[in-house]
């Protein structure tokens, strides 16, 4: 009987370990129709891929099967064109991400790229991403990559985290007084920097800590059973919290006012703000802030006339920035 040649049998392994990845369990039988080869042959292929070190066992059941596991060692890796893309795009905005491993993704996407094909390396060699800080948040110290592990862990073993925190209000008192006590719920990075949000047993109420500003004690506290984030959704939550909220992902502050300058020119500046083109130089903005004064001093930053719909918290804070400029300019 002609044997395979080594070509296609590299080619059926690879189409098998593709056919392996991508559903849990596979019967031995429909993995042959797959390959349009017998259960022999895809037994002596299984039996390949544990040699180059996949850890695939063989599954008890009426039909038998195959299921890939995760090993102890890490064996070669198989990606289609658009996972290798979508793996090219997160590498390079991983700069960004605030977790200090840019070094390490930049070693990652080289050692990706000397491996690709032609066609492929051209995609990806062609995709201009640049990972910038954000002009609003400078450039913020990033938090250690064995301190998110750490806390991630945490929160999938439910256990209480206790550390220090490192206050921009009070810089230098971090270690002085007693560690903090959180129980951790979710980890979130947001414009570059990752923050904890987590249940304090001891405040009775939920708190969001700067990850790069805690230090953590060993061991960690007792258990805990976790609870929903209030509203159910940890990104609203987070969001909320930021616009000055507890309870809603909402401005508590939100006012109307109509500028006399084309629609063209408030866009960009307008942030989460409504923009609606009245005339082709009138614009209505509804938008918001934490407070009165920030909100008539963020639409004081439009150079155009300013004409205020609502409402009368909106119009008062005007005047007083007002009374604040004239005095700061010398004319009272």
């Amino acid at each position: 009987m002609p044997t395979a040649s080594s070509a296609v049998t590299s080619r059926r392994l690879l189409r098998l370990l593709s056919l392996l990845q991508v559903r849990r369990d596979w019967s031995g039988a429909l993995l042959a129709r797959r390959l349009g080869v017998s259960e022999r042959t895809v037994r002596r292929d299984v039996d390949r891929l544990r040699e180059l070190g996949y850890p695939v066992r063989a599954v008890k059941g009426p039909e038998g099967g195959y299921r890939l596991e995760a090993g102890s060692e890490l064996p070669p890796l198989l990606f289609d064109d658009e996972q290798v893309v979508a793996l090219a795009v997160a590498l390079r905005t991983a700069a960004g991400a605030g977790a200090g491993i840019e070094e390490s993704a930049a070693r990652a996407l080289a050692t990706v790229r000397q491996v690709l094909p032609a066609r492929l390396r051209q995609r990806v060699d062609s995709l201009e991403i640049s990972a910038v800080e954000s002009a609003e948040r400078g450039p913020d110290p990033q938090a250690d990559t064995h301190l998110l592990v750490a806390l991630s862990a945490a929160i999938r073993a439910g256990e209480e985290v206790r550390f220090d925190y490192e206050s921009p209000m009070r810089p230098d008192d971090a270690g002085l007084r007693p560690p903090r006590r959180v129980q951790p719920h979710h980890l979130v990075a947001r414009n570059g920097s990752w923050y904890l949000i987590g249940w304090d047993p001891v405040r009775g109420d939920w708190r969001i800590y700067r990850a790069d500003r805690m230090i953590l004690r060993v061991p960690n506290g007792p258990r805990f059973t976790a609870r929903a984030v209030p509203g159910g959704d940890v990104a609203a939550f987070l969001s909320a919290r930021f616009k000055g909220s507890d309870t809603v992902n909402v401005w508590p502050c939100r006012g109307e006012v109509i500028l006399d300058i084309p629609v063209a020119q408030v866009i960009p500046f307008a942030g989460d703000g409504i923009v609606e083109e009245l005339a082709p130089t009138r614009t209505r903005l509804a938008s918001g802030s934490w407070s009165w004064a920030a909100l008539a001093a963020t639409l004081a930053r439009f150079d155009a006339e300013i004409e205020v719909v609502g409402p009368q918290a909106l119009r008062d804070a005007f005047a007083r920035l007002s009374g604040r400029a004239g005095r700061a300019a010398g004319l009272s």
